[in-house]
């Protein structure tokens, strides 16, 4: 068992690769996958970098205890965002991810920088890299994987190569994604088509042996183990449904009449199986299309299906293949076509495409990602491809789609929980679910308080900063949250404790702040969409809106948890207590204490 203390680097414009060693405080305080890709990131991009040139830096990271945790194998990608601007990091499992552990041995990440001249693969073996000429450029993401069947491969399709601002990262086949925020046109402008993992899948420790089979049996025996077994993520299109939060037809209502025809249910009949059918934890549900085959997960029915008003699963599964198939994230293309019918039924662009027309929604999605019209007129699905935001400033649309640093948001409606409104505001990457989901008890709770908000995003996104750099599954993390993975740090031999990590997830999140604050980022950049302080119109949050002075009284709490000053940047005594003042360079803006206690809020 390999000690992972090395990176790999790669400067594809030499074709040069080259291995070090990662200092041991960065071991220490960072861990590894996001936290080891954030401080690699920060040292290494000067504030400004374009993030489809060739300093920035795209890195493959897994952590120390990847492929020995319960759950799915993940990695990190982390990059600059060509879609926000900001730190972007995006995960993905399946086989890939294990058989990257394996061909990394004993490295962390694999870092790569620059530009080809044509384009390459790189292909990752016993801890080591080499570049290669990719033969598979234009083919889409299922083509790619196919030409590499004794590999593990991640790779771009047309999205990427085309520079789509949130074109992914896809493998096994589109199975998976590190979907959210554009890695994958970052992979395209480097023209790297794919990474091909030809190591095979590290096997458990003895060391870890006990560990793991106790803690693989806590999370198939807990809750989230039972509710991944019987529906995997698409059972959230019933819960938000239920609760009222379901964004319908573009944001305009947020229940869908015909969710029960694009649910769990819809799923289970359509399903010829499960993914990886043979774990006590199955993955998702496998349908067949007219193209192959989809496993599609909870964010297609919720975003191409109630979003566009989609009503029947057969079409919403194809929809979400053909996504995945040009290697583009399903909630950024499915809020870019809604975006496209309501500047159509305004009058602002001329476009033949409606909700409820997934042919019409389809071809959009095509143009978007390969080029061409597809239903609109010259210039709207080039502008889409930078994503909702730069469409509406090209053709000075209001803010119907909503989107939080420029990255739109998943289809949960915070309007009937204020507290997912503040999870998405104060997202480290942009409008994000996967950092803090208060949705899940607040929109069924009585009387939740300011205090109780704010310490349960803060806490979320702590805990998921350290399960993301150890990497682990954050549904299969849940078993470590109350240890914090001290025994699987401890039977490896580290120095950490439940205290220790704790602290590694804050500080991991203060840095990616640090990050983003030398990239302009303030205050402003964590406002509410203005969507979402009008009222929802019907069903069971009718008339219910995140109301902005309470929203920015939110915030002000947030803030004050935090240890950042009113303008959202941490003070120099927070970044003392992280050990990150050392780290902010003369080009980061630094807080500065408030000069009066922050008022408390708690009856809110």
């Amino acid at each position: 068992m390999p000690e992972r203390d090395r990176v790999l680097r790669v400067d594809l414009s030499s074709e040069t690769v080259s291995r070090e060693r990662v200092p041991e405080a960065w071991l220490r305080r960072f861990i590894g996958g996001k936290g080891l890709g954030a401080r690699y990131l920060y040292d290494g991009l000067d504030a400004g970098t374009d993030p489809l040139g060739p300093d920035n830096l795209l890195g493959f990271c897994v952590g120390p205890l990847s492929g020995y945790l319960p759950g799915e194998t993940r990695y990190a990608a982390v990059t600059k965002s060509p879609l926000t601007g900001g730190f972007l990091d995006s995960y993905a499992g399946g086989d890939f991810a294990d058989r990257l552990v394996g061909s990394l041995d004993d490295c962390l990440a694999l870092l790569v920088t620059g530009v080809a001249d044509e384009p390459v693969r790189i292909v990752v073996e016993g801890g080591d890299a080499r570049v290669e000429p990719a033969e598979t450029w234009g083919a889409d993401t299922v083509e790619t994987d196919a030409a590499h069947p004794d590999a593990g491969v991640a790779c771009i399709g047309p999205a990427g190569e085309r520079g789509v601002a949130y074109a992914t990262i896809a493998s096994d086949a589109g199975d998976h994604h590190a979907g959210r925020g554009g890695a994958g046109a970052v992979m395209g402008s480097k023209r790297l088509k794919a990474v091909v993992a030809r190591g095979d899948p590290p096997g458990v420790p003895p060391a870890l042996a006990a560990l793991r089979e106790r803690d693989e049996r806590a999370y198939a025996e807990g809750d989230t183990g039972r509710w991944q077994a019987a529906g995997e993520t698409i059972e959230s299109v019933d819960f938000a449904n239920e609760v009222g939060a379901l964004a319908t037809e573009g944001w305009q209502r947020d229940r869908f009449e015909a969710a029960d025809d694009i649910g769990i249910e819809a799923a289970r009949s359509a399903a010829v199986g499960r993914e990886r059918p043979d774990r006590e934890v199955p993955g998702g549900f496998e349908v067949e299309t007219d193209a192959g085959r989809s496993v599609p997960r909870g964010a297609a029915p919720m975003t191409l299906g109630a979003g566009l008003g989609v009503a029947e699963f057969d079409a919403v599964a194809a929809l979400g293949e053909h996504c995945d198939r040009l290697g583009v994230d399903v909630i950024s293309a499915g809020n870019a076509v809604a975006w496209a019918v309501r500047a159509a039924e305004a009058g602002r662009v001329d476009c033949e495409v409606s909700f409820g027309d997934p042919e019409g929604a389809r071809a959009l999605i095509e143009a978007i990602a390969t080029g061409g019209t597809g239903p609109c007129e010259p210039g709207v699905a080039d502008a889409l491809a930078g994503g909702v935001d730069a469409a509406a400033d090209a053709y000075g649309t209001d803010d119907a789609i909503p989107t939080v640093k420029s990255m739109e948001l998943p289809s949960y409606d915070p309007r009937a929980a204020v507290g997912m409104a503040l999870a998405y505001a104060t997202s480290d990457r942009g409008g994000c679910h996967r950092r803090a989901r208060p949705i899940e008890w607040e929109a069924v709770a009585d009387g939740a308080s300011t205090s109780d908000r704010v310490a349960a995003v803060v806490t979320a996104q702590n805990t998921r900063s350290a399960l993301w750099s150890f990497v682990a599954d954050d549904f299969a993390g849940e078993p470590l949250w109350d240890g914090f993975g001290a025994e699987w740090f401890d039977a490896l031999g580290y120095d950490h404790d439940a205290a220790s990590l704790r602290l590694a997830g804050e500080r991991v999140w203060n840095l990616v702040r640090l990050f983003n604050a030398r990239e302009g980022f303030d205050r402003e950049a964590d406002e509410l969409p203005p969507t979402l302080t009008e009222p929802v119109t019907d069903g069971p949050a009718a008339g219910d809106r995140v109301e902005p002075a309470a929203f920015e009284r939110l915030l002000d709490a947030y803030y004050a948890a935090r240890g950042w000053d009113r303008d959202g940047l941490p003070t120099p005594e927070t970044l003392a207590r992280l050990d990150l003042d050392a780290v902010a360079d003369a080009e980061t803006p630094v807080g500065t204490p408030p000069e009066n206690d922050p008022p408390r809020h708690d009856d809110d």
